[in-house]
């Protein structure tokens, strides 16, 4: 597993849809796969294993959309996304989507077979939460690739030792790795950039393929992180009690090899994405295919008529979390913090009260980045997808990161932040993960409001001292462990809690058939084997 990144993992991608496991992730993996056939892509076919989560949610939660963008080379916060299905056909790309018995690990693995008029590849790759994802076969040959390098696959013939010796002596790779394949070598480079035509002429390649990078912070090897969970970073430390901020500028400076002002200025600019996202949620959203209509406009009239319980800046909070999901749900702009559906309290939670506390967007982004320090704790033990983990990976961590943030911009201590993170934590270990009408949205929006107004508590709890017993890594590890007995149903499935109730079925059905009157099938020469438990 590469190093975690603030900027990777954590606190992006800034994207559209509803679930970052599925859209943006999807995307990322279409976006290599449309590389490996170098644009030319005249039929797909996509398989998810029965016992995984894509049979039930590929459609309704947005992994459609994302990987028929990146098919199409879209990026992950494209416009067009929401008609992606659409374009594919236009460009007359056969589509067919299978449910097959395979047995999968991951509940996220996508399996595609891409053909053109030339040549066939397959493509094996899981999405890990947040966005993240991992092409682990190619045609066969077990590999490893994160979307972090400009890579380089050149087929070469029988000789293990000259393709990879005539290579490494005439580029600048963090890896040059040589699987074996029928008839010879697949040899794998992995650098910053791609290796030239010139240097592959040296070892007389059958074929060569170049996938570009699709993670804003490149991925490098041997990293000599300062700190990687809580505890080495308490050890790293010391008695200095540095603000939690400032130890994760550090952090990223050596994993993205930036400046302490680029970092900065990175979380400046995604303050003030959500910023906008939250304007325009307030302001009204629509969208067809989704559960909760605008709600959030309302909220905001009864705030300000002083119609609504006093709750002074968590008032603020519930309008701005509120109007971030309306944003995602309607396929606006939104940041992955940690992930598309836990998106809202984070974010609510820091804009909502710096600007009740009269703080600048550098003071918000300071507390972002202090969160996403413990984002990556989390990220480096665990995950982020509700798939795995349940909703406890996703509320669950949000809640964790913006109790730290809250503490750090109410000026509290390192201590206390990591204090806060701890308790908002420990109270949302359990959390199942069960989308009703199988869209994220409900109880979603709710979950976002209980992990920002927890995270809210927790921070006051911890600026008042409070004891939070557990330290926050042994907190990682239990919600780890509850996750392995998490049964599949409460996962991220749609096969239980409140998904399969029966108004959540109802729903369901009528959406289906509104979307179904609204595009008329759409036109998508789509085969689809459904054969769900």
């Amino acid at each position: 597993m590469n190093a975690v990144s603030i900027f990777n993992d954590v606190i992006g991608p800034v994207m559209r849809g509803p679930s970052s496991s599925h859209c943006a992730a999807a995307l990322r993996i279409g976006r290599l796969a449309r590389d490996l056939m170098e644009g030319q892509i005249t039929e797909v076919l996509v398989e998810f294993d029965r016992e995984g989560s894509l049979p039930t949610t590929h459609e309704s939660q947005g992994s459609d959309m994302g990987l028929f963008g990146g098919l199409l080379g879209w990026e992950a916060d494209d416009e067009r996304l929401p008609d992606s299905a659409q374009a594919l056909a236009d460009a007359g790309i056969k589509l067919r989507i299978e449910t097959v018995d395979v047995g999968d690990p991951h509940p996220n693995t996508y399996r595609l077979t891409l053909r053109n008029t030339r040549e066939q590849h397959s493509l094996i790759a899981i999405s890990t939460g947040g966005g993240m994802m991992e092409v682990i076969r190619l045609d066969d040959v077990p590999l490893q690739m994160d979307g972090g390098y400009a890579e380089t696959l050149v087929w070469v013939g029988q000789g293990r030792g000259g393709p990879i010796q005539g290579l490494a002596d005439r580029i600048d790779a963090d890896e040059i790795l040589c699987h074996e394949t029928d008839g010879g070598h697949l040899v794998q480079v992995k650098a910053a950039t791609f290796v030239s035509d010139d240097v592959l002429a040296a070892v007389n390649p059958i074929r060569v393929k170049r996938l570009a990078r699709v993670l804003p912070v490149p991925s490098r090897k041997n990293i000599r992180l300062p700190f990687t969970t809580c505890s080495d970073m308490l050890r790293y430390d010391g008695g200095r009690n540095t603000p939690l901020w400032q130890l994760a500028v550090a952090y990223e400076m050596v994993r993205g090899q930036f400046t302490e002002d680029e970092v900065i200025a990175k979380m400046i600019g995604i303050v003030r994405i959500l910023r906008r996202s939250i304007q325009r949620g307030i302001e009204g959203t629509q969208y067809e295919d989704r559960v909760l209509g605008h709600q959030s406009g309302r909220f905001l009239d009864m705030m300000q008529s002083g119609r609504l319980l006093d709750g002074g800046a968590l008032n603020r909070i519930v309008l701005y979390v509120t109007a971030l999901m309306e944003v995602k749900s309607s396929m606006g702009v939104i940041v992955a913090a940690p992930t598309a559906g836990a998106c809202a309290a984070l974010p609510g939670a820091v804009i909502g009260m710096a600007e009740a506390m009269g703080r600048s967007d550098e003071q918000m982004a300071r507390a972002m980045l202090a969160s996403g320090l413990i984002g990556v704790f989390i990220a480096t033990r665990w995950t982020f997808a509700a798939e795995v983990g349940g909703c406890q990976a996703e509320g669950g961590a949000a809640a964790c990161m913006a109790a730290a943030a809250l503490v750090t911009l109410a000026g509290g201590s390192r201590d206390q932040a990591i204090a806060a993170a701890s308790m908002a934590f420990q109270s949302m270990l359990g959390l199942i993960c069960d989308p009703i009408a199988n869209r994220v949205e409900a109880p979603c929006l709710g979950k976002n409001v209980m992990a920002a107004s927890n995270a809210l508590s927790c921070a006051n709890m911890a600026l008042a001292d409070f004891d939070p017993l557990i330290p926050l890594d042994e907190v990682i590890e239990a919600a780890k462990n509850v996750a392995a007995m998490m049964p599949r149903e409460h996962r991220c499935t749609s096969l239980g809690g409140l998904a399969t109730t029966p108004t959540s079925l109802e729903i369901e059905r009528k959406l289906a058939v509104l979307k179904n009157k609204t595009c008329g099938g759409c036109h998508v020469a789509v085969s689809r084997t459904k054969e769900y438990h």
